[in-house]
């Protein structure tokens, strides 16, 4: 299916400075909002403590909710309305957990119906505890450093057939991690000592297809993870399950770029390599463009009509999916026109 006319001609390696001006202006406001914030806004999943989801029959005021969780001696807690404005349903958060759960539920609804004067109806009850949040955010940081070792050593052994190569950046990688451990760094600053270094390795080793998908993934994550801290959303084990899956699927559009430049060098050895690289981003345009448009009609739907337990992961795929197209043409690609300027062909 051709969405697009064959032979369409957009310079897009024309524009890559402007690119690459509005790529850095969203990662230094996304760097920006998370030191503003002190980092990512965690929720339960990896703060720890509890979630209570509350539906009374009528609306009540916030305040009234607080008097009742005050008599609780719940500690630091915090009230927000959740889902339709209509449906008088309330997100209770504390910092504290262990609680019994059939005794404490009894207690909260008495004391919710006597400051309310409602019935309340506790619809969902999590707990976390400290350690186990901490646990939690470790692996799901994890889950993304090695998500993206392995796509380093996909993207050098299959556009480079340098397999042993990209075998001396997971080493390289791997090894960062666990020297950066044995000083007692924290996890974050973990995972940026392993990026660091694999970014150096690429350089030196001249692996600059999985450098060009590398840099795509981490632009694409970072900017995500702003946008959550820019309009305080939190962070919890779906969202990572979706910045898992931007990965995957900016790779994949990433993938299909690589693929035609590599095609179309060897089609057209005498043509200049930014000629090259925008024949090969306008061929593949067209999927690129329906690939992305439909998936979009999809998460739009889950992030209009999905509710709101849904409503934040929907969020993340929707930044996610629409930065992850634009990295593919002017961020991925790009990058091999930076790198041949540097050694040369």
């Amino acid at each position: 299916m051709q969405f697009i006319k064959p032979g369409i001609n957009i310079d897009f390696i024309g524009k890559r400075k402007i690119a690459y001006a509005v790529s850095l202006v969203m990662i230094l406001v996304s760097i920006g909002t998370l030191i503003y914030h002190g980092g990512p806004l965690y929720g339960v999943d990896f703060a720890g403590g509890t979630v209570i989801q509350v539906k009374f029959p009528g609306a009540v005021e916030v305040a009234r909710i607080q008097d009742a969780l005050g008599t609780l001696n719940l500690g630091n807690s915090s009230i927000q309305s959740f889902g339709e404005e209509d449906a008088h349903e309330y997100l209770i958060r504390t910092d504290l957990s262990g609680f019994a759960e059939a005794e404490f539920n009894a207690r909260l609804q008495e004391m919710l119906a006597s400051a309310t004067g409602q019935p309340a109806e506790i619809r969902r009850l999590e707990m976390v505890g400290p350690q186990v949040g901490r646990d939690l955010r470790s692996k799901a940081l994890f889950a993304m450093f090695y998500a993206l070792l392995f796509i380093a050593i996909y993207i050098s052994g299959r556009f480079e057939l340098k397999w042993l190569m990209s075998g001396v950046v997971a080493a390289a990688m791997i090894g960062a991690v666990y020297l950066l451990k044995a000083f007692e760094f924290s996890v974050p600053i973990l995972i940026f000592g392993a990026l660091a270094v694999s970014l150096a390795a690429f350089w030196m080793l001249k692996l600059k297809f999985a450098m060009g998908a590398m840099v795509s993934l981490m632009h694409d994550v970072l900017i995500t993870v702003g946008c959550f801290s820019l309009f305080n959303k939190e962070f919890s084990l779906p969202i990572i399950a979706a910045l898992l899956t931007i990965i995957g699927y900016s790779l994949n559009d990433t993938i299909i770029v690589f693929d035609r430049i590599r095609e179309n060098r060897k089609k057209y050895l005498k043509d200049p390599l930014p000629a090259v690289i925008n024949r090969s981003i306008n061929e593949t345009l067209s999927r690129t463009l329906l690939t992305s448009g439909t998936t979009l009609v999809v998460v739009v739907a889950l992030f209009t009509l999905g509710g709101g337990i849904i409503h934040d992961f929907a969020f993340a795929l929707l930044v996610g999916i629409g930065v992850g197209t634009y990295s593919s043409i002017y961020v991925a690609s790009p990058i091999l026109l930076l790198w041949e300027g540097r050694h040369g062909r």
